[in-house]
């Protein structure tokens, strides 16, 4: 009779917090950051899909360069606000922001 051998498993917050850092270490803030910027680029370019817009088209509407979409496509890191909510307000994409200070949700109003 065969025995089984018993695998472990862990949370992929452990697996961050093993082999990237714990939260509030410089190196995870980093993470989280570039994480965050590279699902920003996603979503502009699926919105942009969507709405069935060339890079130029989307450009157009916001009056950036077709090279500066692109980029933002690609990385979000260098963006200014300013020109992410005009791609987002061009797109007629609702965005909303959540931030959390220590655990408790920001609420405003």
């Amino acid at each position: 009779m065969a025995t089984r051998t018993k695998i472990e498993t862990a949370s992929l917050e452990e697996i961050k917090n093993e082999f990237i850092g714990p939260i509030g270490t410089k190196k995870r803030d980093k993470y989280e950051y570039e994480l965050n910027m590279e699902v920003l680029s996603f979503m502009i370019k699926k919105a942009r899909q969507q709405q069935n817009l060339t890079q130029e088209e989307l450009g157009q509407l916001v009056g950036v360069q077709k090279a500066q979409i692109s980029k933002l496509e690609s990385s979000a890191n260098s963006a200014t606000i300013d020109t992410i909510l005009k791609v987002f307000k061009a797109l007629k994409a609702e965005i909303s922001f959540n931030v959390k200070i220590e655990n408790k949700q920001l609420q405003l109003g």
